[in-house]
């Protein structure tokens, strides 16, 4: 059902069996996939691109310009949303720039939580929580089943792997590890993140992560890169050689307390 009160601009794009409540604002550009809810006075803008089954709730603000300075308003910006993701109240997403490809991209089966924001050319996987006020300044990356606590800010260009516990409250400017648990502020690697892993892996992939973890984060023999290298080299496990490709190819460093954050 849509409502009569709800202003839709010539040239949008909706679906089958969309609800549009009262106040809800849809641009002329913007494509609504099937069986998605808009709440009232949500606001969807620009080269926005909805998938099937969202919730949209109120007063979420999505495709609307990003907050760069550099940003012009001929350049080419979209956001692209997957399907079954849930925005709740408040939440703004911004559409790319070209720094980027342009593009902001949110993935499938994704929770965001009220107040949360997403800046310009980030890039969500799929099955990911993030909790309310969480902020993600732009060009982050978030991985496949994380979860981000409520009132944590993510720096620019940071990546956050699959599987990653990012706790609330904290603060993270470096990349967070495939499997890894961080906190604090400034956030560091504590652990894996074994809640969340008990939920998706088997026992013996588990097992194999931990021992990986041990020799890289714990042991006090050369830098963690060396000791990455060469559990990258010598281990049969997909998930461990998934984790230490990730340590090898970081840009902007792995969060441990003290110093060896190479």
């Amino acid at each position: 059902m849509i409502s009569d009160l709800a202003i839709i601009e010539n040239g949008a794009k909706i679906g089958k069996n969309v609800s549009i409540e009262p106040f809800a604002y849809i641009g002329s550009n913007v494509e609504i996939g099937d069986n998605c809810i808009i709440k009232s006075g949500a606001r969807i803008l620009g080269n926005t691109k909805i998938g099937n089954n969202c919730k949209i709730f109120s007063y979420a603000i999505l495709g609307d310009i990003p907050q760069d300075i550099s940003y012009k308003n001929d350049d080419f910006s979209a956001l692209i949303i997957g399907d079954n993701t849930t925005i709740r109240e408040f939440c703004t997403i911004n559409c790319g720039t070209q720094k980027g490809d342009g593009y902001t991209r949110v993935g499938n089966n994704n929770f965001i939580m009220a107040y949360v924001h997403i800046a310009h050319d980030c890039t969500l996987a799929d099955n990911i929580i993030l909790a309310n006020n969480v902020t993600l300044a732009g060009h982050v990356e978030v991985g496949s089943f994380s979860v981000i606590g409520g009132l944590t800010p993510v720096h620019q260009w940071v990546k956050i792997g699959d599987y990653c516990m990012l706790g609330g409250a904290s603060a993270l400017s470096q990349d967070l590890p495939h499997f890894c648990l961080a906190e604090g502020n400034r956030a560091y690697v504590r652990s894996l993140n074994l809640v969340g892993l008990r939920r998706h892996l088997e026992k013996d992939k588990i097992n194999e992560l931990s021992e990986a973890f041990s020799k890289i984060f714990r042991s006090k023999t050369g830098l963690i890169s060396d000791r990455a290298k060469a559990l990258y080299e010598s281990s049969n496990s997909a998930e461990v050689v998934k984790l230490c490709s990730f340590i090898l190819n970081t840009k902007r460093g792995i969060p441990v307390k003290g110093n060896d954050n190479e």
